[in-house]
């Protein structure tokens, strides 16, 4: 009996919710609920991460992700000056997800003349450092400078979604051709998101992620940027659902803020346009 209340007390908060309840997964003051990973350093000299693995779980010294206040309100800043993730500790399925995002000055090599760059990586599962050393296997919702809402299979994660072809591009089209997009597809693992709703840098962007069973869907500024289909993991060729898993936010060079991390369970997918 005492080991039944023991197990009865540590049930999540998330999993005790009901429908349309939500609940913050970021508490202003710390990082509580969530993991830190930080993966192999760039090498300026020789243009290229090191071989030797990073500081890697729990260990940030550079404090790449840390609480600050920013606009008047408690955020979360990722630095970018490490290439690494923040995970929550606990797993997710069923889900609506809002967040919101502003931009830094900040840049760091190897991305100095490129556009910042982080992400959304939902049903995050496996080993830390499975994608380049730095992320779990994951489905990713890009944010990037004027590519936020796209689609990015990590490290195995594979999706369906509708597209057209502009070019060497992908496009989402709710009427175009449903596609397969892993890293082993004929189409690869990158998906463009369309339209583009995202605020100029130094403004404050609302993300939305909708989950329910093997589906997602995509929302920018109150904007569907794509919806997809099929959720699944590859492994040796062989593929199995992939419907729930951790949350996680990349460091990739680029400050980031984020802040109003909330998550509330969904009984079913809704109608999105």
């Amino acid at each position: 009996m005492k080991h039944l209340l023991i197990s009865l007390a540590v049930i999540s908060c998330y999993a005790c919710t009901k429908p349309t309840e939500k609940v913050s997964l970021f508490n202003g003051k710390d990082l509580t609920g969530w993991d830190t990973y930080i993966g192999p350093n760039y090498d300026t000299a020789r243009k290229k991460f090191d071989s030797i693995p990073g500081t890697g779980l729990n260990n940030d010294p550079a404090k790449v992700f840390s609480v600050v206040e920013i606009d008047g309100a408690p955020a979360i800043r990722v630095s970018g000056e490490k290439f690494g993730g923040m995970s929550t500790t606990e797993e997710f399925s069923n889900y609506h997800l809002t967040l919101q995002f502003k931009w830094g000055e900040a840049k760091y090599a190897p991305k100095l003349d490129a556009k910042r760059d982080s992400g959304l990586l939902y049903h995050a599962v496996g080993d830390h450092g499975a994608d380049g050393g730095f992320w779990m296997r994951s489905q990713e919702c890009q944010i990037q400078e004027g590519d936020t809402g796209d689609y990015w299979g990590v490290a195995g994660g594979a999706f369906d979604v509708p597209v057209s072809k502009a070019g060497e591009s992908f496009v989402y089209d709710q009427f175009g051709k449903l596609t397969s997009f892993a890293e082993n597809s004929e189409a690869g693992r990158h998906a463009t998101k369309s339209p583009d709703s995202e605020n100029p840098s130094g403004e404050w962007n609302t993300l939305e992620l909708y989950c329910y069973g093997d589906t997602a869907v995509h929302v920018v500024n109150g904007v569907v940027t794509m919806k997809l289909f099929k959720s699944r993991q590859v492994d040796a060729g062989g593929e199995t659902p992939l419907k729930k898993g951790k949350i996680q936010i990349q460091s990739e060079g680029a400050e980031v803020y984020y802040k109003n991390l909330e998550i509330e369970k969904i009984a079913s997918m809704p109608a999105l346009n």
